[in-house]
């Protein structure tokens, strides 16, 4: 069976497409960090069990790629990562200081 059309909403929050208004992004940011905090203490834990931190993170983006596409389908988990190399070069993914 074929996932129901969606798309992703303002501020990169998930939306059903067009028949309901996107969900604001505040409104699930305690989720979001929560989320988060569970994958990186996933990742944390694949690392002190000698996986290679780079093998972790194409594990997670394939696991978060494969829940998005089943979620919101392929076009528009496609048009999501459109904007990825624009965030990326602009930083949004950076944690350290650059120099």
């Amino acid at each position: 069976m074929e996932p129901a059309e969606r798309s992703f909403g303002a501020n990169d929050s998930l939306a059903m497409h067009a028949e309901s208004a996107p969900a604001p992004f505040e409104a699930d940011l305690d989720d979001k960090r929560a989320a988060l905090g569970y994958v990186s203490e996933a990742f944390a834990e694949g690392c002190l069990d000698g996986l290679d931190g780079d093998c972790m993170a194409q594990a997670a983006l394939f696991a978060a790629f494969q829940e998005l596409v089943m979620t919101y389908g392929e076009e528009a988990t496609a048009r999501y990562a459109e904007g990825f190399p624009d965030r990326i070069r602009g930083g949004a993914f950076t944690t350290a200081p650059q120099h």
